[in-house]
C-alpha cells in the first residue's frame, strides 16, 4: 500500500480511513488509492487519534461511528477541538440511518453522512465534493471581515468572537463566508444548498438547518446576528459600523 502512495505523489490528497473492519478498510483502500488518493488507516478511535496529528495531516477523514474503543462522535469531537485538524473533512460512515443519528454526526462537527453499504461511485463523489470546499479559493474574497463582535479571517481560515477564537468545520466555515458576502440578503435552503454543498441529491434541507443551528452555538453572541425568515430561509444581519478588508 505504501508503495502505491509513493507512486501517487506528495500532491495527492490524503485520506485517513477509520474503520474497525480491516476486510472493509483493505478494498477501500484499493479503490481510493486507483481515484488518485493517498490513504492511512486506524482500526480503533485510539490509533484514529494518533493518526490524524501524524504528519502529513490527513486532508480528508472517513470515520466510522461504531468503533471498538471510542465512539466515532468522540473521536470526531476531539478532532474539531484542535486548531491544527479543527477544518479537515469529515465523512461518517455507519450502518446506522436513523435521522437523529444523522443530526448527532452534524452536530459534533462531520461535514457529510454515508450509510452502509455505499457505493464507491458515490464515496468518491462526496470526498470530491468535501475537498473541493475545503481546497477551493476564491480569489475576490476579502482577506478579513469584522461584524461587530465577529472576526474572519480568510487566509488562514480563522474566526474569532470577542477575540476568543472560535472552531469550525470547512462546512460551517463555507456557510459563514457565504451568508457573509450576501449579507442583508434572505438566503432559501435551496440556495445554500447551491452554494456550500453543490445540490448533492443525498443533501437534504434539514442538513442545512442543522449545520445553521451548531453554527449559531459556537458564535455565541454573534450568533444572533443569524435570523430566521420563516417559510423562506435565512438571513445574515450585518451589524453597523463592519468592515471588510
Amino acid at each position: 500500500m505504501q508503495m502505491i502512495n509513493d507512486a501517487l505523489g506528495d500532491d495527492a490528497p490524503l485520506i485517513l480511513i477509520v474503520e474497525d473492519e480491516q476486510d472493509v478498510v483493505t478494498p477501500m483502500e484499493i479503490k481510493l488509492k486507483l481515484e488518485g488518493y493517498q490513504t492511512r488507516s486506524a482500526l480503533t478511535g485510539k490509533s484514529a487519534l494518533t493518526e490524524v496529528f501524524r504528519e502529513p495531516i490527513p486532508d480528508l477523514i472517513l470515520l466510522d461511528i461504531m468503533l471498538p474503543d471510542i465512539s466515532g462522535l468522540d473521536v470526531c469531537m476531539r478532532i474539531r477541538e484542535a486548531p491544527q485538524t479543527s477544518q479537515i473533512p469529515i465523512i461518517m460512515l455507519t450502518a446506522k440511518g436513523e435521522e437523529i443519528d444523522r443530526v448527532v454526526g452534524f452536530e459534533v462537527g462531520a461535514d457529510d453522512y454515508l450509510v452502509k453499504p455505499f457505493s464507491i461511485r458515490e464515496l468518491v463523489l462526496r470526498i470530491k465534493v468535501a475537498l473541493k470546499r475545503t481546497m477551493g479559493t476564491n480569489v475576490e474574497q476579502p482577506r478579513k471581515s469584522t461584524f461587530g463582535s465577529l472576526n474572519i479571517n480568510y487566509d488562514t481560515h480563522r474566526v474569532y468572537v470577542d477575540e476568543e477564537e472560535v472552531l469550525l468545520t470547512a462546512t460551517e466555515f463555507k456557510l459563514l463566508s457565504t451568508f457573509i458576502e450576501r449579507a442583508g440578503r434572505v438566503q432559501t435552503r435551496d440556495i445554500l444548498l447551491d452554494v456550500v454543498w453543490g445540490v448533492q441529491s443525498y443533501v437534504q434541507t434539514r442538513t442545512v438547518d442543522s449545520h445553521i443551528k451548531q453554527l449559531r452555538k459556537k458564535l455565541g453572541p454573534a450568533g444572533d446576528f443569524f435570523e430566521t425568515v420563516r417559510g423562506v430561509g435565512y438571513l445574515f444581519n450585518a451589524p453597523s459600523g463592519n468592515r471588510v478588508v
